[in-house]
């Protein structure tokens, strides 16, 4: 069982469909949040997260902080966008990470296809 682990509802990513996924932090320690951070490989574009738990959020941002305090049995659901038009196929990189005292404790990496 991971320390920390990110499940995607679809792992192909159409343009403008919303993204659906979970961490789920399994990690037995003390820790103060969970960061997740996206990349899509080979573009300089962004993917937009637009809620978290349910909660829409109010800034569009491309990084996600979600305090231990909001994460109820330790899991997270987020929702995000992809809005540009994409000439060609990309990968897209999630890394969620365990943070405690502003040190990366553990993380999980997952991949999906943008196209």
């Amino acid at each position: 069982m991971k320390e920390i682990e990110i499940i995607l509802r679809e792992k192909e990513i159409r343009q403008n469909a919303e993204i659906c996924g979970t961490i789920t932090v399994n990690y037995t320690g003390r820790y103060d949040s969970v960061v997740l951070n996206t990349q899509i490989l080979d573009s300089n574009e962004l993917m937009v997260f637009t809620s978290c738990n349910g909660k829409k959020m109010s800034s569009q941002s491309s990084r996600l902080f979600i305090s231990k305090d909001v994460m109820p049995d330790n899991k997270a659901e987020f929702t995000a966008t992809i809005s540009f038009e994409p000439k060609k196929r990309h990968e897209v990189k999630f890394r969620a990470s365990i943070i405690e005292q502003h040190k990366e404790i553990e993380s999980d990496v997952l991949f999906a296809s943008y196209s």
